[in-house]
């Protein structure tokens, strides 16, 4: 690594480290996880979802979107049915999506077009997942967790470039983007470990993240991390080859 990699590599680490920047809003995901650590009453996260119709309106149609690729039915007939479903943790998921994807579509270009060809990615990758989930017949493996997982498949490539976007903007010459291509290249793994740790994501998404970049191994057949495996396979994106 160089000194000016160097350089930027410690300064897009020490961004990634600040949650509240790379997430940006933090009104509601702040007492929604506290919300679900509590493991309380469903009412006070439907109460907290509520506050913000964009997001409800965006995990009724999450809700509904994977388990309709996945060939069930599941027309829900209110938040409440939609998030009593979904499951406490994969709310919180999705939720940190919406806002990531929102904070995302705040970014300077080149920076934006960069990272929503990123995100357009991780959305055809949960498709194919789920659809995989369905030919397959494993009705033993949730299809929102296989669509939570797929949606962070190439995190630290996201995180990465928004950190360096922010770097940038309060500088007269800003960094190259050869630069951030070969810390990403380089030190891929290091920064989406570390964005995973930094931004309170649960364990779980976490263990099966590493299980379907073959970082790990399982014995689980269950696994929704091995269902994304062979995708992301044979999309070239794992990052441990197998």
């Amino acid at each position: 690594m160089t000194d000016l990699e160097q350089q930027v590599f410690t300064q897009v680490r020490a961004i990634i480290s600040n949650e509240e920047q790379v997430i940006g809003r933090r009104g509601i995901l702040i007492p929604l996880k506290k919300a679900i650590i509590a493991d309380g009453d469903i009412r006070n996260v439907i109460d907290i979802v509520s506050s913000d119709p964009a997001l409800a309106a965006h995990l009724l149609w999450r809700s509904s979107s994977a388990n309709h690729v996945a060939g069930y039915s599941t027309k829900n007939r209110s938040l409440k049915d939609a998030l009593v479903r979904l499951g406490q943790v994969n709310i919180y998921r999705y939720a940190f999506t919406f806002y990531l994807k929102e904070r995302l579509d705040e970014l300077n270009e080149p920076y934006k077009k960069l990272v929503q060809a990123y995100w357009a990615l991780t959305e055809a990758i949960a498709i194919e997942a789920v659809d995989n989930l369905h030919q397959m017949e494993r009705y033993d493996i949730s299809p929102d967790e296989v669509q939570t997982l797929a949606l962070f498949s190439v995190f630290g490539e996201i995180i990465a470039l928004t950190a360096f976007a922010y770097i940038n903007i309060d500088r007269d010459r800003p960094y190259s983007l050869a630069v951030l291509k070969s810390l990403i290249e380089s030190q891929q793994q290091t920064l989406t470990i570390e964005a995973f740790t930094s931004l309170g994501l649960d364990e779980e998404l976490h263990d099966e993240f590493l299980i379907a970049h073959n970082l790990n191994q399982t014995h689980n057949l269950a696994s929704p991390g091995l269902i994304l495996r062979d995708i992301l396979a044979k999309r070239k994106l794992l990052l441990c080859p197998l």
